[in-house]
């Protein structure tokens, strides 16, 4: 079946006091949160970050196979070998996991990536207990009420982050050699940056093929004898307006083509 992972930023870090019995793992994305959460939550957890995804879809054909139902292969992230170690010997020690990890689409991703990679590396007794919890601000009152509020890992949300990193995967993998053939010092296409650079040069190639023509307006000012022009009619002055026809005919949007029309108007 299919899994999800993503690139990596850093090592794990660690918080709260010794090695105590039956102690929970928090596992967090980013290291600099540990000295803070752990002055909320007290010694009976065990705090490690995982530093973002742990796992990773190596750039290889077949990682992503949309003639299985679009099953994705992950394999550990190849600079996360002493995290993934720091957290599976946490894991083992510790009574029950909570997973930590930001709010997002990518954070309930990580999330599951490191349930699953516990449970592949045989982390996780026999009815361990793994929960998700989710914070929006790193307050105390914030993080207790969440500890109090655990819940499942929200798998559409997985899904959903990994319908992104399948079509990544499709188009960068297959596309990008394409374009190192044809265009050589190319870097890559992309979901979004090749789909963005075709509307830029779409619209360079309407602003090159753009010829400039002069062309003249008519305004016409109504009014009084002796009312000034100029000031508007707010201010007392003339009422101003464009003609949209001239003998019968239809001004497009440009108006008169010369200096000479105009005058002849």
């Amino acid at each position: 079946g299919g899994s999800r992972g993503g690139g990596s930023r850093g090592g794990g870090s660690r918080g709260g006091g010794g090695d105590l019995p039956g102690r929970t793992l928090m596992v967090v994305e980013s290291p600099a949160k540990i000295a803070t959460l752990s002055k909320f939550v007290g010694p009976e957890y065990e705090l490690l970050a995982c530093s973002g995804h742990v796992r990773a879809l190596p750039s290889k054909p077949g990682s992503v196979a949309p003639d299985r139902g679009f099953e994705m292969v992950f394999e550990q992230a190849p600079s996360k070998g002493r995290v993934v170690q720091a957290l599976v010997q946490a894991a083992r020690r510790s009574s029950a996991v909570v997973l930590a990890t930001d709010p997002d689409r990518e954070g309930e991703a990580i999330a599951w990536h490191v349930a699953q990679l516990l449970a592949e590396k045989g982390a996780l007794s026999a009815g361990q207990p793994v929960r998700r919890i989710s914070f929006g601000e790193i307050t105390k009152s914030a993080v207790l009420d969440a500890i109090g509020a655990p819940r499942e890992i929200d798998m559409p949300l997985v899904r959903a982050q990994q319908a992104r990193q399948a079509v990544d995967y499709l188009v960068g993998f297959n596309l990008s050699p394409i374009l190192w053939r044809k265009l050589p010092g190319c870097r890559s296409a992309g979901r979004v940056q090749s789909v963005a650079l075709r509307l830029l040069a779409e619209r360079e190639e309407e602003v090159l093929r753009f010829a400039p023509s002069e062309y003249w307006r008519i305004a016409l000012g109504f009014g009084p004898p002796g009312t000034p022009a100029g000031e508007g009619a707010a201010e007392g002055g003339l009422l101003e307006a464009e003609p949209t026809t001239l003998r019968g005919e239809p001004l497009g949007k440009l108006g008169l083509p010369n200096g000479e029309a105009a005058a002849s108007a």
